[in-house]
């Protein structure tokens, strides 16, 4: 069994989420006491009992589910679940590299907290888009987001898994791509209740800010690769991780092509850490022999933990 760990990213979050670790494991509750002090408000109740409209937003989102992530996988470690690679689906990047030792917590914390700030910073208000086509080969949306350029910026923004891509960019051209899409036979095309248009050329600004903010932290080399959105190569250097953190803002996620050069290289069980199952959902759509586990609570942290013969 050659484990990887898989970390979601922002659009996981509920109310709710990590309630169980943070009530029972003093080493999750130790989590959120660093990522509390760091924020400046109590980020543990805000996981355990909303208001969802304040955990929706995208500077509280980030640092809610990397810590909440991070909660979930301590009591793991403790048990002795390890793995030999992590990824991460966009803000869970920071978790893997967390996980993996390349960041402090402290660190971490800080950096979501202002990632989200500056990308919410760099697009006004209902001026981008996010939507996700189904149904669709990967050739054929980038056709289509060529086609509807003319109107603005949009591009494929995640390669998710096998007939299903994320676009953004700019509304008029997004609501162009999605016509252009549908008319060329996709078999749903669904805007994105996000409030920023992710991983496209909008958010260059805001990868130069976190840019800046990446150079005044202590970075490591990590204990385990991490498998990276940007170009879903493996990487274990502290100093190719910054430039990766700064390119996956503005660049499409290649979530597929990262589990595809993972089962390459012989991993056949995927572990989702943290709120919800998107990313067992995807890997279970891109490699259909895999085992694929989850740990959000405690009946799926026992599941998993027998699962694989702890």
């Amino acid at each position: 069994m050659k484990i990887a760990f898989m970390f979601p990213g922002q659009g996981s979050q509920y109310a709710g989420m990590a309630k169980e670790f943070i009530e029972n494991y003093q080493e999750s509750k130790e989590v959120f006491d660093v990522a509390s002090t760091v924020v400046g408000y109590d980020l543990a109740q805000l996981c355990m009992a909303g208001p969802l409209e304040q955990l929706n937003m995208t500077e509280n989102t980030q640092p809610a589910i990397l810590a909440a992530s991070i909660a979930i996988l301590r009591p793991l470690e403790r048990r002795g679940l390890t793995a030999e690679a992590a990824a991460g689906h966009s803000l869970g990047e920071f978790s893997a590299i967390t996980a993996a030792g390349g960041f402090e917590l402290k660190d971490a914390i800080s950096l979501v907290r202002l990632r989200g700030r500056y990308m919410q910073e760099a697009v006004p208000a209902g001026t981008g888009l996010m939507a996700a086509i189904l149904g669709m080969e990967r050739s054929d949306v980038e056709k289509t987001c060529l086609e509807a350029a003319k109107n603005g910026i949009v591009a494929p923004a995640n390669y998710n898994s096998p007939g299903q891509i994320v676009i953004a960019g700019e509304k008029q051209a997004v609501e162009k791509a999605m016509e252009l899409a549908k008319a060329a036979g996709a078999k749903r095309v669904v805007p994105l209740m996000v409030s920023v248009p992710s991983h496209c050329a909008m958010m260059k600004i805001a990868g130069d800010r976190l840019g800046k903010e990446l150079e005044k932290v202590v970075l490591s080399d990590l204990s385990i690769p991490i498998v990276n959105n940007a170009d879903a190569k493996f990487l274990e250097k502290a100093s190719d991780l910054r430039p990766s953190l700064i390119k996956q803002i503005s660049s499409p996620l290649y979530w597929e092509d990262s589990i595809r050069n993972m089962i390459a290289r012989g991993f056949d069980t995927f572990i989702e850490i943290g709120p919800g199952k998107v990313l067992s959902s995807l890997v279970r759509r891109i490699a259909k022999d895999a085992k694929v586990l989850n740990v959000e609570d405690g009946k799926s942290m026992n599941d998993t933990l027998v699962a694989v013969g702890i």
